[in-house]
């Protein structure tokens, strides 16, 4: 029994070892020999992105700053990227100099409007009483006229007419001090109104800025956690950007329970990306976690971006996978799956050399043929970052170098590399 034991166990070990040798990759004299590939050939763009909520609630600065005639202030204080906060939470502060100065300016223009009121009411009520004063005056001398009038009757006709002349212009005299005193009432009024109005602008300018002020103090408008706003230009606003009246936005407070991956693509490849593609993606933080997604927006307008000789086009991916681990800004690898081709033979890069003749190029491989190396000629098809497709020129069953043959190297480079 124990004969057949060890003899059955030689057995399959003999055949591990034979069915190890046949399958492995061959190897001679350090060159690595390979089988084209045959199946799903895979097209894709790989680039990087970085991930940010779907959906996000702005941290924003004073949203009437152009009212105030201020363009732009900077950030003084921001709380640390990542805290969490809760409704009304100190989130940031924006530098209040130039309010504040503003605001000086209009409690100075609104005491000096208070005291030009102040002027114009006692002008007025000074004018108003010696325009009473002059009409009462002038009502006793009618008075007076009247009765020189009446005891005129017994008088000659040169002396009543004459009577009847000093109370007719007596009269004239006193309806036109009653229109003047009207007249200056209204014009008092309208003074007064004017001041007033320009009185409540200033207390409604003192109003807006003393609000405003208090805006200069941002809070959180909602619990959240705090991710930095950026700028035009991708960087992240800290304590010294600037903050504009168009774009008062400070910092977001993200739904982290929908995540996408923001990239740009270059104008070379921008028209394979379509909307709906599949995307598998990658955590630069935790390379063995993968996800999948979906190309859910692709840019119509290219837009230079820092550092970019080129145009670029922002594409958003949309991640399918709830992951609590997902954080904005983090670094993602997104691979878009452009399109597959079934039923194809294709060859890594490495493997494949090119031959230049009258300006055309030939390509080829080194085929492994009764032992020995040689050139083969081919004809290729679509490539991706790592194969290429081999229309014509092998079959699955060849065996192919993935470098150049030793014998085909130069000697001097043999020497150089020994």
């Amino acid at each position: 029994m124990k004969s057949k034991l060890i003899y059955f166990i030689s057995a399959i070990l003999t055949v591990s070892i034979v069915l190890f040798f046949l399958f492995k990759p061959t190897q001679d004299n350090n060159d690595l020999i390979i089988r084209p590939n045959y199946g799903n050939f895979k097209i894709s763009v790989v680039v990087s992105g970085e991930l940010r909520a779907m959906n996000s609630i702005d941290v924003r600065g004073p949203e009437r700053m152009r009212m105030m005639g201020i363009w732009q202030t900077k950030i003084t204080k921001l709380v640390d990227e990542g805290t969490i906060v809760k409704t009304g939470d100190f989130v940031g502060e924006l530098d209040k100099s130039e309010v504040m100065n503003k605001l000086k300016d209009a409690q100075l223009s609104l005491q000096k409007i208070e005291s030009q009121l102040t002027s114009v009411k006692l002008d007025s009520s000074l004018s108003l009483s010696n325009a009473r004063d002059e009409m009462e005056n002038i009502k006793f001398s009618l008075e007076e006229k009247k009765i020189a009038l009446e005891q005129s009757k017994f008088e000659a006709p040169s002396i009543i007419r004459q009577s009847e002349l000093d109370y007719e212009k007596t009269q004239r005299s006193y309806d036109q001090s009653k229109k003047n005193y009207q007249t200056k009432v209204k014009q008092a009024i309208a003074k007064l109104d004017e001041i007033n109005t320009d009185y409540m602008k200033e207390m409604q300018n003192l109003e807006l800025l003393t609000g405003t002020m208090n805006e200069f103090t941002i809070l959180a408008p909602a619990p959240g956690m705090v991710i930095y706003a950026k700028e035009w230009d991708g960087r992240r606003k800290v304590v010294g950007s600037q903050v504009d009246a168009w774009y008062p936005i400070v910092a977001t407070l993200p739904d982290l329970s929908n995540m996408e991956s923001v990239t740009y693509i270059n104008e070379t490849d921008i028209q394979k990306i379509k909307e709906k593609q599949y995307v598998k993606i990658g955590l630069d933080a935790n390379p063995n976690k993968r996800l999948s997604g979906y190309v859910k927006k692709v840019a119509n307008i290219g837009e230079q971006r820092r550092n970019s000789d080129s145009k670029v086009f922002e594409v958003i991916v949309s991640i399918n996978e709830k992951d609590s681990t997902l954080l904005p800004s983090m670094t993602t690898s997104n691979e878009i799956l452009v399109s597959t081709i079934p039923n194809s033979l294709f060859i890594p890069i490495e493997s494949l050399h090119t031959d230049e003749k009258n300006g055309i190029k030939h390509y080829y491989v080194y085929k492994k043929n009764n032992g020995k190396a040689e050139k083969q000629f081919i004809d290729i098809g679509l490539m991706n970052e790592n194969e290429v497709i081999v229309k014509k020129g092998l079959s699955k069953n060849d065996n192919i170098y993935l470098s150049v043959p030793i014998e085909f190297i130069p000697k001097v480079n043999q020497k150089s590399k020994d």
